[in-house]
Parts: structure tokens; C-alpha cells; sequence
């Protein structure tokens, strides 16, 4: 109880400005994050990386931190944030890499199909690589890579809305381009026209 009262006075005077509160206050806390850390998290040089991601937060917090509260807990409110943010993280990238080992081991090209089809997709895929960075890259991950519109958002680190209008967004210039006739097409497209 009477550490809980320090660290809380100790928190009042680095919310007033004190680096050498702030400074003491890391020291007198960081064991136990990092104890609590460590037990969620297998990898040490990850929970070295996590208890950063908890002090940059709890930086960046702190004017939102109310001295009538206790300190601790609210240190701990944003550790386990921090900790289910890095779960979910790691989470995404072991899913993301066994996604594209999936892919890569699926990755023949199936050429049975006419060449007229393939002429197409081909056409298609030069288009799309026509389009703006930011609409490209959010077609490729979904269509090509079939990325899940949260999954992209997780994986660019934008809001979901942003996903959807760049897709909407793509898929407009796209037909549109259909529709003025400027797809690039190939001989082999004209003759299956005629």
C-alpha cells in the first residue's frame, strides 16, 4: 500500500513535469513488468521489445493519467493492452506466413486453360498494375492473395474504411478503364472478339 501511495505521488510529479520522477518511477516498475511480460510472453528478446512498447504507451498516456488513482493498475492496464496487441501481432504474422507458404506451395500456374482466358487475366493483371501504389497494393493483397479486408487493414496498419474505399476505389478505375476501351489487349483478344 504505501509503494501504491509513492508511485502515485511519484506519478503526480512527473505528470508535473518531472523527468526525475518519471525516471524513478521506470525504475521502481519495470521489474515488475517486466516479470509479468515475461510470463506472456515465450520469447525474452520479444518481451524486451513488448516492455518498451508498455513504457512508450504509458509516455504517451500520461497526460490522460488521473493522480487521484492509483498508479499500478493503470500501468498494468496498459502492459496487458500492450501484451494482447504483441499476441495478436505475432499472432497475424504466423498466419500471414503460413497464408504465403500456402500460397507459394499452390503456386503453379494452371495452363490448361484457353489462351484467350489467360490473355484476359493478363490484361487484367497489367492494368492493375497501372493503378496508384496505394489502390494496387490493397488489390493485390485481396484479390490475388484473397487477404481478408481486416486482415489488409492489420497488415498495412489502416483503419478498415480505408481498405473498402481503396478496393471500391480500384474497382471504379478499373471499370472504368473497361469501359473506355483503354485495357491493353493482345492480338489473340481481337481475333476471339471477331
Amino acid at each position: 500500500m504505501e509503494r501504491s501511495i509513492e508511485h502515485s505521488k511519484l506519478a503526480a510529479e512527473a505528470l508535473a513535469g518531472s523527468r526525475e520522477a518519471y525516471s524513478r518511477l521506470y525504475s521502481e516498475t519495470v521489474r515488475e513488468v517486466y516479470q509479468t511480460v515475461r510470463f506472456l510472453v515465450r520469447e525474452a528478446s520479444e518481451a524486451d521489445d513488448v516492455v518498451q512498447d508498455i513504457y512508450l504507451a504509458m509516455f504517451r498516456s500520461f497526460p490522460r493519467y488521473d493522480p487521484a488513482r492509483p498508479f499500478r493498475p493503470w500501468l498494468m492496464g496498459i502492459a496487458m493492452r500492450q501484451i494482447r496487441n504483441h499476441r495478436r501481432k505475432r499472432w497475424m504474422q504466423l498466419r500471414i506466413a503460413k497464408k504465403a507458404e500456402a500460397v507459394q506451395q499452390t503456386a503453379e500456374y494452371d495452363f490448361s486453360g484457353d489462351i484467350t482466358d489467360r490473355l484476359s487475366r493478363n490484361s487484367l493483371a497489367q492494368n492493375v498494375e497501372k493503378l496508384p501504389y496505394k489502390l494496387k497494393q490493397t488489390v493485390i493483397l485481396h484479390y490475388f492473395h484473397e487477404y481478408t479486408q481486416e486482415e489488409i487493414a492489420l497488415i498495412l496498419g489502416i483503419p478498415l474504411g480505408t481498405v473498402k474505399s481503396r478496393i471500391h476505389a480500384a474497382l471504379q478505375t478499373l471499370r472504368r478503364k473497361r469501359q473506355l476501351g483503354l485495357f491493353q489487349t493482345g492480338k489473340v483478344e481481337e481475333l476471339h472478339e471477331s
